[in-house]
Order: structure tokens, then sequence, then C-alpha cells
């Protein structure tokens, strides 16, 4: 090809591209753009929500406004139900629930009325990182005091379909860990407080959670990280272990990928609903990933503690799919584990 080719197709790539943006502009320009958080205001959810909500519109043809609406129930099903049955595809919703509704949804869980294979995502602001915290009260201060106690240690979570819950199952079930999963609490912050007044030892969630809420205690050394259930070694968490290590079978190494580390990638999703213009769904993932490298944005995030490490929609995309082409064994196990 020679050179003057190559500039042809760039020229009209880059008229292409321009137009489209001008084509966009009457679409967004003077309205309004809702982002529907699955969480009640204050939580992780929210917050990010409306760091990304002050910034994503100078990226935006026409420079919308943005709001953010907290549209809780069951773990964020009600506002992933709501995306795919009852929001216009005009690219004025965007959705932000809990991924792990995804796997829930291969699982069959009750109340699923959403097919996560149909939404445009938009992409994921963070790829969280599951971590187990105990406090030194329980005895448990390093993997190998865990492996070899002689009583279950008793872990928070929230309850079946909530990632606190499935990441304490999955350390028992599939890892053969000594753990005695507690369901029944509100949240993370309700899991805190029980550990720390030895109701419980401690619990699973997401390590960028964690070091925010415990923070005096981890500097205390009065809670301990004492494994990390993420694919490869987080920088922060050089010298905890992995939960992959104990991982001896390949079954166990597949479950492990399906029931943390890829929810765990796409924890906080964001989302269009199905039938979105395709026009206006890239736009929007651009603007989205545009924000995620936005200085202004990214200043506004450290500020608020909020980790910035993001997966494009074509990741997302393909995470879900590896999902629903679990095999039907797998799922069934799966099932009975987090159940």
């Amino acid at each position: 090809m020679n050179r003057s080719t190559c500039w042809l197709i760039a020229g009209v790539v880059s008229v292409w591209f321009s137009s489209t943006l001008y084509a966009a502009e009457p679409a967004f320009e003077g309205k309004t753009i809702r982002i529907i958080v699955g969480f009640s205001a204050g939580g992780g959810f929210d917050t990010y929500s409306r760091a990304i909500a002050r910034h994503m519109s100078r990226h935006i043809p026409g420079n919308p406004s943005i709001i953010v609406e907290n549209m809780t129930g069951a773990g964020s099903i009600v506002a992933a139900n709501h995306m795919y049955r009852i929001a216009k595809p005009d690219g004025l919703t965007i959705g932000n629930f809990h991924g792990f509704q995804i796997l829930n949804q291969v699982l069959g869980a009750p109340g699923i009325e959403f097919d996560a294979r149909k939404f445009e995502w938009l992409g994921v602001p963070v790829q969280d990182s599951g971590a187990c915290a105990l406090t030194r009260a329980s005895g448990i201060t390093n993997l190998e005091q865990w492996r070899t106690a002689k009583q279950p240690v008793k872990l928070g979570g929230v309850g079946p379909g909530d990632a606190s819950y499935g990441m304490a199952r999955v350390l028992k079930e599939v890892l053969g860990l000594p753990v005695q999963p507690i369901p029944g609490y509100k949240g993370t912050a309700e899991i805190r407080l029980a550990a720390e007044s030895g109701e419980l030892a401690g619990g699973c969630w997401q390590w960028e959670s964690i070091k925010v809420i415990w923070r005096k205690s981890l500097e205390a050394g009065e809670v301990n990280i004492v494994i990390q259930l993420v694919v490869k070694t987080h920088p922060e968490l050089a010298k905890v272990p992995l939960a992959s290590s104990l991982a001896k079978t390949d079954e166990a190494r597949l479950l492990l990928q399906a029931a943390v580390h890829d929810p765990n990638s796409i924890t906080r999703p964001y989302s269009l609903p199905p039938g979105t213009p395709k026009d206006r769904v890239q736009i929007l993932q651009k603007a989205f990933m545009d924000t995620m490298k936005d200085p202004e944005f990214l200043a506004d995030a450290k500020k608020a503690q909020l980790d910035i490490d993001p997966v494009a929609a074509e990741e997302v995309e393909k995470t879900v799919a590896r999902f629903f082409k679990l095999n039907a064994s797998l799922v069934a196990k799966l099932k009975e584990i987090l159940k």
C-alpha cells in the first residue's frame, strides 16, 4: 500500500468519526443522562458513579448533564432488571449493578429477569481484588495458621448471591480451608463491626474496599490480609499468598476462576439497555474510557481513595461470554458450592 492510499484511508476514517460525533450531538445536547446505581448512597458503587458523573460529560458530544439515582434491592438485581425491561434504549440511561449477578443468571438465581448477553457494556472502572481480612484476635495471622486451625474460621457474608458469602464458600468447598461461612449481614461495614467485636474472625471482599474502611486497624496490625483471591499478586499485597496456590486440580482452578476471579474483574460494570443504537453505544464507550484517563477525574478519584484500573467494553463482553460457556457439570457444582 503506497503512502497516498494510507493518507486517503486515514482521511476517510477521520471524516467518518467526526461526522459520527457531530451526528451524536443532538442526541445528547441539552439532555440529562441518568446513572442507575443498584446500591444505596454512600457505598462504593455510589461513590464511583458520582465521581464518573462529575467528569464524563466533558467527553460526550453535546456535554449532557449526568445525575446519579440509587435503585436498591436484591443485591442490585432490581436495578439490573430495570435496565433490561424498563429503561429506554436511547443512551440516556446507564446502569451500574453488581457483576456477580451475571454469574447468578447462569446459576438460575431467583428474581433475575435480564439476559446479561444482551446488555451493551461501557466498561468497568477498576478490576477488584478479592482478599480475606482476619483480626489478630482471631489467632489467624497467616495462611499456614489458617490451614492448620482446629476450629473452622468464622467468615461473615451477606448471603447466597453475594460475593462476600461466595468467596467464603469457595475457600471451604473448593480449596479445603477450615471455614464456617456466616450469612445474614447487611454489608461489609456490618461484617467489619462483627469482627471487631469478636463475633467473627473476619471476612472476604474487595481489597479496594478493605484498605479504606479498615485502614487504621491494618496499619496497627490489628487486622491482617491472610490470602488474596486474584489471578496475579496485587502490588500492595506482595507478601500475601494467592488462593490459587491451594487449587490442586484443573476443576478447582476452573471453579475458582468462575466463582471468584471473573466476577471480581467485572464487579462494577456500566451498561446500556439492549437495543441502544450502535452509534450512541460507541460514543459512550469512548467517553467512559476517556474519563478513566482524564487527569481531573484521576485527581478526584485519588482524593476519594478510589482505585482506577479500567476494563474496556470488549473485555467485559469476553468475561460475560465465559460465564455462559461453562459446562453443565461445572454449573451444577457452582450451584451447590454457592447455595
